[in-house]
């Protein structure tokens, strides 16, 4: 026997529709949920403000004493005390007074004057920094540098640990163009410093500074330059 179903029951050919309905409400419901407002009520008052009173405190004005220094004390009595002397006392004490006239036969000693002579030692000892004729190496700057480069020994400790840079050494040439007072003013390492103090203190006779044509002492400055290859 073969069932048979009506075409009006069978709810599989509306399923899409009703289902279609339902997605159609539901958004319109959330729509409608969204654009919905509510306006607040309007306030009849805004309350009332309570003042309370508040008593207002009197401060008295107070002043302090005012403290009177004591008086000072009255000044110390001067008593004047006269000695009277008679007129009649007769003074021992009897001012001498000499001739003091020159004559030719007067004999005057006169100090010996050493100012020249300090002068002279102050002049010695000055050193002049810039002079009218600057101190001259034999040969000029070129020649000086040769011959540093020439007496230079680089230090062993210093090529080793692989020192190098530039000492600065700062002497005197004297009146007489000898090289004196040697000193480094400015440094790298103690071994290079005492290698450029010993070739400086070697150096010869240079053509001593001048100033006003008087030979006169000039501080001279020479770098040295160490460089390893």
């Amino acid at each position: 026997m073969e069932l048979k179903k009506s075409t009006k029951a069978d709810l599989e050919s509306k399923r899409n529709t009703f289902l279609l309905i339902g997605l159609v409400v539901a958004l319109g419901v959330t729509l409608l949920a969204f654009e919905w407002t509510t306006k607040p009520s309007k306030a009849e008052s805004l309350g009332t403000i309570q003042t309370a009173d508040v008593e207002e405190e009197i401060i008295p004005i107070t002043r302090e004493q005012e403290v009177k220094p004591p008086p000072p004390p009255p000044p110390p009595k001067v008593i004047e005390v006269l000695n009277i002397v008679d007129d009649d006392v007769e003074i021992e004490d009897e001012l001498e007074i000499e001739d003091t006239e020159a004559d030719d036969a007067t004999v005057i000693e006169v100090a010996p004057v050493i100012e020249a002579a300090e002068e002279e030692e102050e002049e010695e000892a000055q050193v002049f920094f810039i002079v009218e004729d600057m101190p001259e190496f034999p040969g000029g700057d070129l020649a000086l540098r040769k011959y540093i480069a020439n007496a230079i020994k680089y230090p062993v400790i210093a090529q080793e640990n692989g020192i190098q840079g530039k000492v600065y050494v700062t002497f005197v040439v004297s009146k007489t163009g000898q090289v004196t007072n040697a000193s480094i003013a400015r440094g790298v390492d103690p071994s290079l410093d005492k290698e450029a103090l010993r070739v400086v203190n070697a150096l010869p006779a240079w053509k001593p500074g001048k100033q006003r044509g008087k030979p006169v002492n000039v501080s001279y400055t020479v770098p040295i330059n160490f460089v390893l290859q």
